[in-house]
């Protein structure tokens, strides 16, 4: 297990630092596995650098637009931010020792539990738990921090798709806004 974690530790820098622009980012701080997995949830979370964060996709949104689905059954923006919010604070919670949410296994509910009313809460929860797992990684001691290295980076990849496809979504119904970084 630790081989397997040093070889992905120096495999996640070594990329890192060859990615123009971040190692001028981060000027004279040598990369860390802790900075990067922050730089990871922050980037999902509200940063926005390479692409839209998950607070620029889902700024300005309203409950009306977040239940707006695109033809051919795809999900609207309000299933996907939920589905989000489930996933991390699944994660969350289970860093934290807490008991598990209840989940019958069922990936479709994670999306259609999706209910417009409850938008803005939606939107705040998830906001939270991104500021929770970020607290979480920063304050994690190194064994902790090596432990769920793993699953933070799959957390922040799911984030990345996730609201790419929001975006999309937004980009068909006509209710995205390019200036937030994405033409």
């Amino acid at each position: 297990m630790k081989t397997r974690f040093a070889i992905l530790s120096c495999v996640v820098v070594a990329v890192t630092l060859s990615i123009p622009g971040y190692s001028q980012n981060q000027q004279q701080q040598p990369a860390t596995l802790r900075s990067i997995l922050l730089h990871e949830l922050r980037t999902t979370h509200n940063k926005a650098e390479w692409f839209a964060p998950i607070s620029a996709a889902v700024d300005g949104l309203t409950a009306e637009q977040a239940r707006w689905q695109p033809p051919a059954g795809a999900h609207s923006a309000g299933q996907l931010t939920y589905h989000l919010l489930f996933w991390n604070r699944r994660a969350l919670e289970k860093f934290q020792g807490k008991p598990e949410s209840k989940f019958s296994g069922n990936n479709d509910e994670t999306f259609n539990n999706f209910d417009d009313k409850q938008w803005a809460d939606v939107v705040k929860q998830l906001d939270q738990v991104m500021t929770d797992l970020e607290k979480l990684v920063e304050s994690a001691d190194e064994q902790k921090l090596a432990s769920i290295a793993p699953t933070i980076a799959n957390i922040s990849t799911h984030n990345a798709y996730h609201v790419g496809q929001i975006v999309y979504v937004r980009k068909l119904q006509g209710s995205w806004n390019p200036e937030k970084g994405v033409k």
